[in-house]
């Protein structure tokens, strides 16, 4: 009897003594590290699972140095094997944990809340893809390494080798699609189509990559529904991401108005509109007409923002304060469908409207920066470069 009590005492001891060096240890490592990054995340994220692992092997010690009394016995060798899992486990939980605060540690270097953080969405999609991989093997690992300590198990291991290939075989066909999403989903994130926090454009609906797993992507609609799909659609399909050089865009505003419009006074609106505004980011303000048939014109105003929110919101504003500028101050301009009978000298009646404030005339060879995309400042002219042909010089573009 005093040697069972010795064992649950010696126990009890170990498990005292191990949380109280792991305890000090905590606190002197709290206290050392407060201007290191990664001492304050070893402290907040491993400090449970040192306790347990310390805790459990001090125990699994204890018992097997004050059992000598007992070798052989049936008790014994049951208590140490479920403290050999306890250790295996909890050493599992100890490695995954370290690493968690490795990637942390690593993923506070590069910032996503400052305006070019293409390169650190990129390296923390990669980092977050590869914790689940190596926390998903290390579980794999503890549950194979923790089945190896039975006797049974090991014994059926040699026929397991045999029939691995067969059952492999089978589990290829059974898991295809299972497989072929947890290889796209590590092709995603080491090829850099897409990101964390990407703008994209998928099944026509508009949002941003909000998870990415092996498995499966989520994207947040703008309206803030969730889009689940496949990691295998974004390497099998097309679509749009907005931001994968560079969070600024370009966007468009169409309108299909009257012959009558005057193209250079509706460009210097939008010129004085996004002049106006803070969504606009100072880089494109382009008018030009591209269509002109079926009785009316669409015109169409391009214009930049810094990201693809304030794009949205500046594209509605073009609309919205274009709309209302043609209507109060170019009536005549407005689509419709008319029949117009001039005089013997086929002089029309709108052509004697007098313009309410005079309109900035051109001359033959000039033309304003802001009629052209592919030219006419420093931006245009790099736009140019881009869409010119490998044999083909720049100035024949222009």
């Amino acid at each position: 009897m005093q040697s069972y009590l010795g064992t649950i005492v010696a126990a009890f001891a170990a498990a005292a003594i191990a949380l109280f060096a792991v305890g000090v240890t905590h606190r002197v490592i709290r206290r050392v590290g407060r201007r290191s990054l990664l001492l304050a995340e070893l402290t907040d994220h491993a400090h449970r699972s040192i306790q347990v692992a310390a805790t459990v092997l001090a125990v699994q010690f204890a018992v097997r140095f004050s059992t000598g009394y007992a070798v052989g016995e049936q008790w014994r060798q049951a208590l140490l094997h479920l403290l050999v899992l306890g250790v295996i486990a909890s050493a599992a939980w100890l490695v995954a944990s370290l690493l968690v605060v490795a990637e942390d540690t690593a993923l506070a270097r590069f910032r996503v809340d400052v305006p070019d953080n293409r390169h650190a969405r990129r390296v923390r999609t990669q980092v977050v893809m590869l914790r689940r991989l190596t926390i998903a093997v290390i579980v794999v690992l503890a549950v194979g390494v923790m089945l190896m300590t039975f006797p049974a198990v090991r014994g059926i291991g040699a026929g397991v080798l045999t029939s691995a290939g067969v059952v492999g075989v089978v589990a290829a066909l059974a898991a295809q699609s299972l497989l072929g999403n947890v290889f796209a989903g590590l092709q995603l994130a080491f090829s850099d189509a897409v990101r964390l926090d990407d703008v994209v454009v998928v099944e026509g609906e508009w949002g941003r990559i909000e998870e990415l797993t092996l498995s499966y992507v989520v994207v947040q609609i703008w309206d803030d529904r969730r889009l689940i799909l496949p990691t295998s659609y974004f390497t099998t399909k097309p679509f749009q991401n907005w931001t994968r050089t560079e969070a600024a865009v370009l966007g468009t505003a169409e309108f299909d108005v009257d012959w009558a419009i005057p193209v250079q006074a509706m460009r210097e609106e939008l010129r004085r509109l996004v002049e106006s505004t803070d969504l606009w980011d100072g880089r494109v303000c382009v008018l030009q007409v591209t269509d002109a048939t079926g009785g009316m014109v669409k015109v169409r105003a391009l214009v930049s923002a810094a990201d693809a929110g304030s794009l949205f919101d500046l594209r509605c504003l073009v609309r919205e304060h274009l709309v209302a500028w043609i209507r109060d101050h170019r009536p005549t301009a407005m689509p419709r469908m008319r029949t117009e009978v001039g005089d013997a000298a086929s002089n029309l009646a709108w052509q004697w409207v007098r313009p309410r404030r005079p309109e900035r005339r051109l001359t033959d060879t000039e033309v304003p920066d802001d009629a052209r995309v592919f030219g006419g400042s420093d931006d245009g002219d790099a736009r140019s470069e881009a869409f010119v042909g490998p044999d083909e010089p720049a100035e024949s573009r222009r």
